[in-house]
């Protein structure tokens, strides 16, 4: 088993997980900070990748992993659609803030 390619795939869902937990808290400077993270990880799996294959029972882990990612990354995308639809707003100048 190929444990050190498989290691990528699970630290990218840790980091989503991090990255779901803080959108639930609000803490948005933290989910740019981990998606900085993310990145980097993908970055060094694709590298990985060029190099070793995964088993077959370590494709079927990687698609349950995989998996689990992407419903990370749905909820994170519906937390921040407030977000986003207000930053929208402050940069097209509609939003009116009151001093």
């Amino acid at each position: 088993m190929n444990t050190h390619l498989i290691s990528y795939y699970e630290a990218i869902e840790q980091a989503s997980a991090d990255m779901l937990s803080a959108a639930r808290s609000g803490n948005w400077d933290e989910v740019v900070k981990l998606e900085g993270a993310c990145v980097l990880l993908i970055s060094q799996l694709k590298h990985a990748a060029q190099r070793e294959q995964l088993a077959p029972e370590e494709s079927q882990l990687k698609t349950r992993i995989m998996q689990r990612i992407l419903l990370n990354d749905a909820e994170i995308r519906h937390l921040a659609e407030p977000w986003l639809d207000d930053l929208d707003q402050v940069l097209s100048g509609k939003f009116k803030t009151v001093h």
